[in-house]
């Protein structure tokens, strides 16, 4: 992680993005104070197919009915 100033970055943008999408991490600070962290975005997933896991969940015949514990309380 590298800590530079605002003004440094600046002028150093180009640099600080190469360093960034290497895998480096860059905090721009202003009066040595922390306010931006510069990171790389990372690739999104792929989007889900609706119906993906069709045919892999299968319910009981009898999900429907009351549960032996819960008997007493119905």
């Amino acid at each position: 992680m590298r800590n530079i100033d605002v003004n440094q970055a600046k002028q150093q943008l180009p640099q600080l993005i190469e360093q960034v999408l290497g895998g480096n991490e860059v905090i721009i600070t202003k009066s040595g104070q922390p306010i931006v962290r510069l990171v790389a975005i990372t690739k999104r997933r792929h989007q889900r197919q609706f119906g993906s896991a069709r045919g892999l969940i299968e319910m009981s015949d009898n999900f429907d009915e009351p549960l032996e514990d819960f008997r007493d309380y119905m």
